[in-house]
């Protein structure tokens, strides 16, 4: 294994883990480089992946790094083993090779860590006093620790309780031959640990990408980006390519979409007795594709029952933008979906203005929410979004990718309730569909079919380590409302939505 060798940047960052980096970004370039990163530990907490921070532990390099949960922004980066990476600063090691002689004389643990002297004297600097936490109720050490803080850059230093007090020379104390070396470091973005510490996980906009998607029904959704940057207007059958790739820029990758197996949940011509509005809530909440999920292609000769489906294939591909967290369907022009009832119309004769009916246009965003446990995890970065038709009342948050799916479906429900004749239509037409993520038979099996499939051999699902994960969040399920498609998964947490 090759060592990791990074400079240290106080504030900003270890090498190239930067601070404010996306969980898909770090995570992508960790994977890159298997030999020196041969082992990858995520932790998060299963009952909230996207609420609580997601910690990313590499034992093999004595690093752990946090992730806030909504954003999946890096915001502290920590060193546990000085011995396990090379690190220095401004060219100096922070943990000085020892000499022959040192190495015979000195017992193991003195030379774990750099000592204070060290830091204080030759590395950093002076710096203000820091704070000294008590050893925690019953531990028989009695050893405390004590955190030495400059902006950007903290190290704790093992001390006995006994030994502690406001009134001593912390100097003299840490720098005498008997103290302790720094056990662990940490970088972040504040004047000092304390500081930083009560504001670790707060929100901070990343130049150049997109912040949030909001989706305000009849297919319009707003791409906010940072504030100097004006929102990115995407109107589904309208929009085209060419202002995608102007905004957004050259999609990461292009995929033909050809599966059209979910297509018997279609209504079919002889058959249909809905208005034109139920057709649309039909054709298109039954839509699986995953696109970027894809990476074997289905050349089977079956043939096509309705030509609809058939017309539909040619020329239709997803833009991916893995970077951005979302995929966006181009396809021809098609009606979006109907207006929320408590919404006036944009365009009351749900018309697509069109001077050529075979141009191609975006029909229809993916937006991931790349959940740690989930089939499709790491694919994509992380892309929030919030439903601004649904308006909250007295006691109510705003519906976004951080709201529990029961909260959604029911402000859903109630936004939705007057376009169905009865209460038992509803429920019907917005039942879930469940989606079974780990087959893995062959790239034309299911996996193919509801995405899943990678690098197109095997059929189990790992995790970043290379090992076999049994412990994933399952099965999803798809939830239907006009213009949105929700997959859901086990634990109530929305994996994915796509509006059309």
């Amino acid at each position: 294994m090759s060592l990791f060798a990074a400079q240290i940047y106080p504030g900003q960052g270890l090498g190239f883990l930067v601070l404010g980096a996306s969980l898909h970004d770090i995570l992508t370039r960790l994977k890159a480089e298997p030999q020196r990163f041969p082992k990858l530990d995520l932790v998060y907490e299963y009952t909230s992946p996207v609420k609580e921070p997601v910690v990313l532990n590499l034992p093999t390099n004595g690093l752990r790094l946090r992730f806030d949960g909504p954003q999946q922004r890096l915001r502290l980066i920590e060193v546990l083993d000085f011995t396990k990476s090379q690190l220095t600063y401004k060219d100096k090691d922070v943990l000085r090779p020892p000499s022959a002689a040192q190495t015979a004389s000195v017992q193991p643990e003195i030379l774990s860590g750099p000592t204070f002297r060290h830091i204080y004297n030759r590395l950093l600097g002076p710096t203000f006093p820091g704070e000294y936490i008590q050893p925690e109720t019953g531990d028989e050490t009695g050893m405390g620790v004590y955190v030495l803080s400059y902006p950007g850059i903290a190290f704790t230093f093992p001390l006995s309780g006994s030994s502690w007090s406001p009134k001593k020379d912390v100097v003299s104390l840490l720098s005498s031959s008997t103290s302790y070396p720094a056990s662990s470091m940490a970088i972040f973005k504040g004047d000092s640990w304390p500081d930083a510490r009560e504001r670790l996980y707060g929100k901070e906009p990343v130049a150049d990408e997109v912040r949030l998607v909001r989706i305000h029904g009849e297919g319009h959704l707003e791409v906010v980006r940072p504030d100097a940057v004006p929102p990115f207007w995407i109107k589904l059958g309208l929009t085209s390519p060419q202002e995608l790739v102007a905004v957004l820029g050259p999609p990461d990758a292009i995929y033909r979409k050809n599966d059209q197996r979910m297509s018997i949940h279609k209504a079919r011509p002889a058959s249909r007795t809905y208005s034109r509005t139920d057709e649309r809530l039909q054709d298109d909440s039954t839509d699986t594709d995953q696109s970027s999920a894809h990476t074997a292609t289905d050349d089977s000769d079956e043939g096509n029952e309705d030509g609809e489906v058939a017309g539909n294939v040619s020329g239709e591909c997803f833009y991916n933008y893995f970077y951005h967290g979302f995929d966006i369907l181009i396809s021809t022009p098609a009606t979006p979906s109907q207006c929320p009832p408590s919404k006036k119309p944009a365009n009351p004769e749900g018309i697509v203005p069109t001077d050529a009916p075979s141009r191609l246009v975006a029909s229809k965003v993916i937006l991931h929410g790349n959940v740690p446990g989930s089939y499709p995890f790491n694919r994509h970065r992380r892309c929030r979004w919030d439903i601004v038709y649904l308006k909250p009342g007295k006691g109510q948050d705003v519906v976004n990718s951080e709201s529990a799916f029961e909260e959604v479906e029911e402000r859903l429900h109630q936004e939705w309730k007057s376009i169905y004749k009865t209460t038992e239509e509803a429920k019907v037409r917005q039942r879930g569909m469940v989606l079974n993520r780990d087959w893995g038979d062959s790239p034309g099996s299911s996996c193919e079919l509801l995405g899943g499939w990678e690098e197109s051999v095997g059929g189990k699902r790992t995790n970043p380590s290379g090992t076999e994960d049994v412990r994933g969040l399952g099965n999803t399920t798809l939830f239907g409302f006009p213009g949105l498609v929700f997959e859901v998964l086990k634990n109530g947490t929305v994996s994915g939505l796509t509006v059309f």
